[in-house]
């Protein structure tokens, strides 16, 4: 059986689920919603009415932009990957350095645009608790860093009753995951044995070895974009059709 009919477990937050969910229903699969995590705004920071004080402004995520409120015109800004670019883009910002591939920290590290710092003011805008990688790397070049938590990231209260009677069924074929949090969160909701057991693709090696560490018995690294993910996905079930 190829991919077609087969079910996938879409577990971003609400708000950024449809793109995904759509490419995969365009491709013939189902779409199964179930937000295994939930972005909570904060109150705002004071950093983000100084945004043009700084040299460069680098959104980590999608949720951190739309979190950040109105940005102003030719704001510099730096996306993590390129989904977050495209929020940028859709609150009207067009100078952006994005990461010729990858979207993560490593990925964003490496883009020429970030290697000479010294003296620049660097304001990072991110969720509470982020990983510390991009702000340390950045004060080694020689920036001024500020950070502005804008969000925070937690476990919904969801029922899984219809996640589970879906895999019983046999009507549950693969899951995706963009983070370690949201493998945890899945866990916590819906068990190991089923997410142990079913085919987990994600973005990236670093939450692939943290899903192996979590007991899961298969995973595939698709890539970070959609597009990569639904191509992955793709493959995979033709090549054991």
């Amino acid at each position: 059986m190829s991919f077609a009919g087969r079910g996938v477990l879409v577990t971003r937050p609400r708000e950024l689920a449809q793109p995904l969910a759509e490419l995969i229903e365009r491709h013939g699969a189902r779409a199964i919603a179930f937000p295994a995590i939930e972005i909570e705004p904060l109150p705002a920071p004071a950093a983000l009415a100084r945004l043009r004080e700084f040299d460069l402004v680098i959104f980590v995520s999608p949720s951190a932009v739309r979190a950040a409120g109105e940005l102003p015109r030719g704001l510099p800004a730096a996306a993590v990957g390129a989904g977050t670019a495209r929020e940028l883009e859709k609150a009207g910002v067009r100078q952006i350095v994005v990461p010729a591939s990858g979207a993560d920290s490593e990925a964003l590290l490496a883009a020429p645009q970030l290697q000479r710092l010294r003296g620049k003011r660097v304001l990072i805008v991110r969720g509470a608790g982020g990983r510390a990688l991009l702000g340390d790397t950045l004060a080694a070049r020689g920036a001024t860093l500020e950070y502005a938590e804008c969000y925070r990231r937690r476990r919904p209260d969801i029922d899984p009753a219809p996640i589970l009677s879906a895999w019983k069924g046999g009507g549950l074929d693969a899951v995706t995951a963009s983070s370690a949090e949201v493998l945890d969160n899945l866990i916590a909701l819906l068990g190991a044995e089923l997410v142990a057991r079913v085919p987990l693709f994600v973005p990236h090696a670093r939450i692939a070895d943290h899903a192996r560490g979590r007991g899961v018995q298969e995973i595939v690294v698709a890539g970070s974009a959609d597009d990569a993910m639904i191509e992955r996905l793709v493959a995979y079930f033709d090549e054991r059709a």
